[in-house]
């Protein structure tokens, strides 16, 4: 069977599934493979629930003219992806980063949704899986696709580019992520910009923040459309306060988000060039941009007791850990409690990069520091600052802690495997 032959059944279904847990009536299962399932065991069961079609790459599970049998199931998941993009000849905006790539598509989806049919990632699905089923999410209504990708190794973007083919593309920041993966800082500016390589290649353009040195340098060549604080840029957004949420002036609007930190001025402004580019009236643009609050453990803001929370656990890297520390820092709270929990895929530089932050917590104005986690565990404190705890997993923070403050501001910072949103029910 030929991939327009697969789209041409893909069109009458319901849409895909991976997963029998969520299969639903009329969709087409595919039986993908991973380190601990092989799918091609559940394409009977997707069947008896009421899945249309099963496509497989092991032919003793095809049973029937129910199931398609291909060489790679996730090669054909992803061809079909691409096809059906290109069936839809829309534009695609693809965007990668460090750190903010979520909350700068939520943003920029806000912003373009005021006035063109949008369909944006959902969730974290943005690795070789979850771009084809983003692509294969958007139908005839769909006017504009926003697609999130994210990478822990090089040659992961310029894939997920092949399979989406975008005609825009933005990259937030390079910063100290999954070092063990890209083998260092060089590394990670190398795969974030093969995304800027895949466009320039098929004449595309970008989205450029002028101030951040290093994508500058490397978009030379390419064709932009520039945001910055500056008025030599087609795109003036300026930083007016964050203090704790960040506040911007737009063509003359004074815009008042829901997000914390001058570390999100950037995502927000992204989004304002977004919205420029797209022709998106000022007025709909600050609309879009306060109405939007954060969720799932990003820059959140909770009230519990008498404490006010900046709830950031949905992952954590050292780029953005010393941002949401010293951003803490320069808040005006009478008194400031941080958790801090490890961050992962640092390999060799992990040690280093832990001890840096403790370095930091050392010398910032909190009163009470908690640091969790085995990397943490192993860094040395200056014996003076007893105002800092560690404490080598959760369990032993939950066994163990006593919080001296009753009240004040708490940041609660780590890496999703550290799963710090717990602290919340210890409060």
């Amino acid at each position: 069977m030929t991939i327009a032959q697969l789209h041409q059944l893909f069109l009458q279904s319901d849409g895909v599934c991976t997963d029998t847990r969520k299969t639903t009536s009329n969709t087409i299962f595919f039986a993908l493979k991973g380190e601990n399932f092989n799918g091609n065991t559940y394409a009977k069961k997707a069947l008896e629930l009421g899945a249309s079609l099963a496509v497989i790459d092991e032919v003793e599970h095809k049973k029937s003219d129910k199931y398609i049998l291909v060489d790679d199931v996730l090669k054909t998941l992803q061809e079909l992806a691409t096809y059906h993009r290109q069936y839809l000849n829309i534009p695609i905006i693809a965007l990668t980063g460090s750190n903010g790539k979520t909350t700068t598509k939520e943003l920029i989806n806000c912003v373009l949704s005021t006035s063109f049919k949008t369909k944006a990632t959902e969730g974290n699905l943005n690795n070789h899986i979850g771009v084809p089923l983003t692509l294969l999410s958007m139908t005839k209504d769909t006017q504009i696709g926003i697609v999130e990708m994210g990478a822990n190794h090089l040659g992961e973007i310029d894939l997920l580019s092949s399979i989406a083919n975008p005609d825009y593309g933005y990259i937030t920041n390079i910063g100290k992520a999954h070092l063990e993966g890209f083998g260092g800082i060089d590394g990670v500016l190398k795969g974030k910009t093969e995304l800027y390589r895949h466009l320039k290649k098929h004449n595309k353009k970008i989205i450029l923040n002028l101030e951040d040195e290093k994508l500058l340098n490397a978009s030379s060549g390419l064709d932009t459309y520039s945001f910055s604080q500056s008025n030599t840029s087609d795109v003036c957004v300026q930083l007016l306060d964050a203090n704790p949420t960040v506040i911007t002036l737009y063509q003359n609007d004074t815009i008042k988000s829901n997000l914390i930190g001058s570390y999100n001025f950037t995502n927000i402004a992204a989004a304002i060039a977004f919205g420029s580019y797209f022709n998106i009236h000022s007025e709909k643009i600050k609309a879009a941009i306060e109405s939007y609050i954060p969720t799932n453990n990003r820059s959140q803001i909770i009230k519990k007791g008498d404490y006010t929370i900046v709830l950031d656990a949905y992952n954590a890297n050292p780029t953005s850990m010393e941002a949401a520390i010293d951003n803490f820092d320069q808040a005006n709270y009478d008194t400031k409690i941080v958790f801090l929990g490890d961050m992962f895929e640092l390999g060799a530089d992990a040690s280093i990069e832990h001890q840096k932050i403790t370095d930091r917590i050392n010398n910032v104005n909190v009163q009470e520091a908690y640091l969790i986690g085995a990397n943490f565990f192993k860094t040395t404190c200056n014996d003076m600052n007893t105002h800092v705890h560690k404490y080598e997993s959760y369990d032993e923070l939950e066994k163990n802690w006593t919080l001296k403050n009753k009240k004040g501001a708490i940041l609660i910072k780590g890496s999703r495997g550290m799963k710090l949103e717990r602290i919340l029910d210890l409060l």
